[in-house]
């Protein structure tokens, strides 16, 4: 470690060009990490929310809220761990603002989902034509008391309440009731909500015509959720190679310009062993340091980057990440300790 600071230190030009490679790198790959994850709550925030386990659709749905519809006999009877939901795509649209792509969640008071609904600001729905939001809509500017229309409906839906996290594939969504859920998909009888979700891990529907599925599976079947947490995945693994290689070739030729140095170390009776842990040390401090000056910018992109862009951060994971670049650094640090376990005096200080 001694000898790596020593060597830093030394070349601080070229250390410094590393670092800097680094922290490209590595506040690149915390922001694509963050965007990502940001991307994939928004996505799932709302049946997060619900606590679910298990979700039954009906069968012919293609395991799609909005495209299944559950008949009284499908639903059956429910516990107290049971709720019935209803689920439609709705655009929320009133003359001081502009359109707002939303997903309308039907709900019955008596069931846990409308009961343990969080209101961060007003009160829950009591009435038709009511309802709570997600707070995206109070970033438009609706407040309170605010209202505007859904779809064909020319009714106005008054807000009543807001609440946090409550995202279904980017949308936020629009809780309201079941009798407005049917008023919105023009549902006279028949079908009586889209999907019960259980918060039991052992509920099974298998009444005719429905299937029940595990929540994460009905996660990976949301309308580009899979293909979008790979895509970043993808990226995010590309830049973890591309930080190896460009590791890799800055020691590289670091090591080949100190070999007269490591050839006079051999000389003096310095064992290998020394200069390959000075190599490694040397690699690790440099991503150290660029991970350190690339988690700050990360922390101010987080105080100031808009609130409307979906992005989470989560120490957690970016510390995997983090800890992931650093055995990249080693990795890619093993490329040039060949040259230097194969330094020979004799012939590096004699030419």
């Amino acid at each position: 470690m001694f000898l790596a600071l020593k060597e830093i230190k030394k070349e601080k030009v070229r250390s410094a060009l590393i670092i800097s490679m680094i922290v490209l790198i590595g506040y690149l790959i915390f922001m694509l990490t963050s965007l990502a994850l940001g991307l994939a709550q928004q996505n799932t925030d709302a049946i997060n929310s619900w606590d679910a386990k298990r979700i039954t659709l009906n069968s012919n749905a293609n395991v799609d809220m909005r495209q299944s519809f559950l008949t009284k006999k499908q639903v059956g009877n429910l516990s107290k761990q049971e709720a019935l939901i209803g689920e439609t795509s709705a655009v929320a649209k009133a003359d001081s603002h502009k359109q707002l792509s939303a997903i309308f969640i039907g709900l019955n008071a008596s069931q846990f989902i409308y009961q343990n609904l969080d209101v961060t600001a007003g009160r829950k729905v009591h009435d038709n034509h009511e309802v709570v939001v997600d707070t995206a809509f109070k970033t438009e500017g609706y407040k309170l008391g605010s209202t505007f229309k859904l779809n064909d409906d020319n009714r106005n839906y008054k807000i009543v309440g807001f609440t946090q996290n409550a995202k279904l594939n980017i949308a936020p969504v629009v809780y309201g009731q079941m009798s407005d859920w049917r008023t919105l998909r023009n549902i006279t009888a028949g079908p009586i909500g889209s999907a019960v979700i259980s918060q039991n891990a052992n509920y099974n529907n298998d009444t005719s015509g429905a299937k029940t599925y595990s929540k994460q599976h009905v996660i990976d079947k949301l309308p580009g959720y899979q293909a979008q947490n790979m895509t970043f995945l993808m990226m995010i693994g590309f830049l973890m190679v591309i930080s190896l290689i460009i590791i890799a070739v800055f020691l590289y030729i670091l090591t080949l310009q100190k070999l007269p140095n490591y050839a006079v170390l051999r000389a003096q009776g310095v064992p290998s062993k020394m200069l390959v842990g000075a190599t490694l040390s040397q690699s690790v401090l440099l991503v150290i340091g660029g991970l350190v000056v690339a988690t700050a910018l990360t922390v101010v992109t987080a105080w100031v980057i808009p609130s409307c862009v979906p992005i989470a951060f989560d120490v957690p994971a970016l510390s995997g990440v983090g800890i992931g670049l650093i055995v990249m650094a080693m990795i890619g640090s093993l490329i040039p300790i060949k040259s230097v376990l194969n330094v020979d005096p004799v012939s590096v200080i004699g030419g």
